[in-house]
């Protein structure tokens, strides 16, 4: 039997599920540049019925129906703040709580496409309220919520005093819907060096390790973080104080922030509707990392992980790689 066969039998004992390995390299950042993978990758993701393309047709949504009109936000009142509080609070526990519905209180899918073999912790004092479900929730409906709608209103309070640039798809419509391709970019370069710095010793035992509770996630375990770390996360939505931006840019880098966290935490790799795949969810690539902690802290559409010695690939010499670095961080 071969090293390759002995590590796939290894890793099928070890998770539910996994997809083919080692993983691939799927980054939009190749080289030398492949212009085929790029149009293949931008058809896929924004010209299909992508979760991007159902979040920005939600972000349209919300401008029009939900969110107060942006010329409502140029002084601070209580009314139109609770609006978007009441909104995002809403929209959060509607995406996380169907998520989790579907998935592990009806079973909608049973175990296919499930990483993890185990369901959802209870009765452990680990977690507040002695529940992993109650906690996430407790996290996310909480200071989540609070602190995604304090961002929202202060760049919406931006925006509506002219004290930041703003464009229409009239005026710019190149850069509107570039602005569109280049949010979950911008995120994903964003949340890889938030997330190496939340891994630093300090403020991983004080602050990140609230969210590594999670090692067995679900769908509520992705917006689930200690204040501080909602706040170092969301710092990503400032973007918009300095680059030309409308409402709906804003409103589908919330989405993406919010309710694009629990999609990604699920704990199932995609949405089956009569077996067959239909809604992208979680990645193994960020399974791992919350089986094996201090290795793949971004996005496995981006580079970093693999130009930085972060990559955790699914095999053995992955993961001893992995526990060595964390030894030597801890040590």
């Amino acid at each position: 039997m071969t090293d390759n066969t002995e590590q796939l039998e290894d890793m099928t004992r070890e998770w539910n599920y996994h997809p083919d390995l080692p993983l691939d390299n799927p980054s939009v950042f190749k080289w030398p540049p492949n212009p085929a993978y790029l149009a293949g990758w931008l058809a896929r993701n924004w010209l299909t019925l992508s979760e991007r393309v159902m979040m920005a047709i939600a972000a349209v949504a919300f401008w029009f129906f939900f969110y107060p009109a942006i010329e409502t936000a140029q002084t601070f009142a209580f009314g139109w703040i609770f609006q978007v509080w009441l909104v995002n609070f809403v929209m959060i526990f509607v995406v996380a709580g169907g998520l989790h519905w579907y998935f592990y209180m009806r079973k909608g899918q049973g175990k296919k496409l499930k990483f993890e073999r185990r369901d959802q912790g209870t009765n452990n004092a680990l977690w507040n309220f002695k529940d992993q479900v109650h906690d996430n929730m407790f996290w996310s409906l909480g200071s989540g919520v609070f602190q995604l709608t304090f961002f929202q209103v202060i760049s919406m309070w931006l925006m509506a005093n002219g004290y930041v640039p703003m464009i229409t798809f009239a005026e710019n419509p190149v850069w509107f819907l570039a602005f569109l391709v280049i949010i979950p970019m911008w995120s994903a370069f964003h949340f890889y060096w938030v997330h190496r710095l939340l891994h630093q010793p300090f403020l991983y035992k004080r602050v990140h390790a609230l969210h590594h509770r999670n090692v067995n996630i679900g769908p509520w375990s992705g917006f689930s973080m200690h204040p501080i770390e909602h706040f170092i996360y969301l710092t990503t939505l400032c973007i918009h104080w300095i680059l030309p931006s409308h409402p709906i840019h804003l409103y589908f880098h919330i989405i993406f922030q919010g309710p694009g966290a629990a999609m990604t935490h699920t704990g199932y790799e995609d949405l089956l509707i009569k077996d067959k795949r239909k809604l992208a969810l979680g990645t193994f690539y960020h399974q791992l990392h919350h089986r094996y902690y201090e290795c793949n802290y971004g996005n496995q559409e981006m580079p970093w992980d693999r130009w930085f010695g972060t990559f955790h690939d699914g095999s053995s010499e992955a993961t001893s790689e992995t526990r060595a670095r964390k030894k030597r961080m801890y040590s």
